[in-house]
């Protein structure tokens, strides 16, 4: 009962941080302020929801709390695309691909990525350890090669290259936020399914294996959900690597257990605060003075801190 009722008061806290982004200082003809604010909602519960969930199903199959996604290197792969497209073609050139063809093939190449480089890794049982250690490794080999390429393009170049180190929740298309919703909602309701498996999976491959859950072939599917979140979120918007990482810590102390039904519930509604109510703060009641994303990292960089002196003490 005290978990429904803390997930009650997180829904409720979603839908006040929607209405005041809704309302908050609508100028101007409020029929087409309201059709615009609907976009970018739209476009923020889709990214709230997806880097929740894909974070839980992410430090569930690695055992670690700490942990996000972006250390399989999927937002520095993003942005090294970034900056080879705009070293090769030019802010023109990368203006000229078009957002379907620019969003389709960002989210192919992102999860084509990680599923090329995991699963195989996964099915030769190597430790789990291993492999985020090489996701990390070519995370830094992205990194290096943005960084150099980034010296070497036209300065009003970099300037756009460094737009799209950080998401921007403003300028995506109505349509692209549509077609975006078909996969989050299939993958979501997947994990929502996988519920009582992942509880399992949290045990441990020992544990999770004594009762009849085949390891490798569970872990597989799992991050194959978490390539698919993370992949469609980070074409839509740019990365965000913390956002996850917050709303879960946070779901976890409000609800106070790590039973994935309610958590994931949990940490998709306050992931929905999260955003929701920090674009209606900066956005409308700051003028844009400041950058959500940038905010959030922050914050989130400092949960990571956090998080990891609490468990060197331990």
């Amino acid at each position: 009962m005290a978990e429904r009722r803390r997930l009650v008061l997180l829904a409720g806290l979603t839908l006040a941080s929607i209405a005041l982004f809704m309302t908050m200082n609508l100028r101007g003809d409020p029929i087409f302020a309201l059709q615009l604010r609907g976009v970018r909602l739209l476009v923020l519960l889709e990214v709230a929801v997806a880097m929740a969930v894909a974070t839980v199903l992410f430090q569930t199959v690695t055992g670690n709390v700490i942990l996000t996604p972006s250390v399989m290197g999927i937002d520095a792969l993003f942005v090294m695309l970034q900056t080879g497209i705009v070293f090769v073609l030019g802010t023109l050139g990368l203006a000229a691909l078009g957002p379907w063809s620019k969003f389709a093939g960002e989210t192919l190449l992102l999860t084509a990525f990680t599923l090329a480089v995991f699963l195989p890794l996964l099915k030769a049982r190597i430790d789990l350890t291993r492999i985020l250690l090489v996701g990390v490794v070519l995370g830094f080999l992205f990194r290096s090669l943005s960084a150099l390429l980034a010296r070497m393009i036209d300065p009003n170049d970099f300037a756009v290259v460094q737009g799209t180190r950080f998401a921007d929740f403003t300028s995506v298309r109505a349509d692209l936020a549509l077609v975006a919703l078909l996969p989050f909602a299939v993958v979501i309701a997947c994990a929502w399914r996988w519920q009582h498996a992942l509880d399992i999976l949290a045990l441990g491959r020992d544990a999770a294996t004594g009762l009849g859950v085949d390891w490798t072939r569970t872990v597989s599917g799992v991050i194959v959900l978490v390539a698919v979140l993370v992949a469609v979120s980070t074409a839509l918007v740019g990365p965000i690597a913390f956002l996850g990482l917050l709303a879960v810590a946070l779901a976890e102390r409000v609800i106070g257990t790590r039973r994935h039904g309610p958590l994931m519930l949990g940490a998709a509604l306050t992931a929905m605060v999260l955003l929701v109510g920090g674009q209606a703060l900066f956005q409308h009641g700051l003028g844009g003075a400041s950058v959500l994303a940038v905010v959030i990292e922050f914050a989130g960089g400092l949960v990571f801190l956090m998080l990891l002196l609490k468990g060197t003490r331990r």
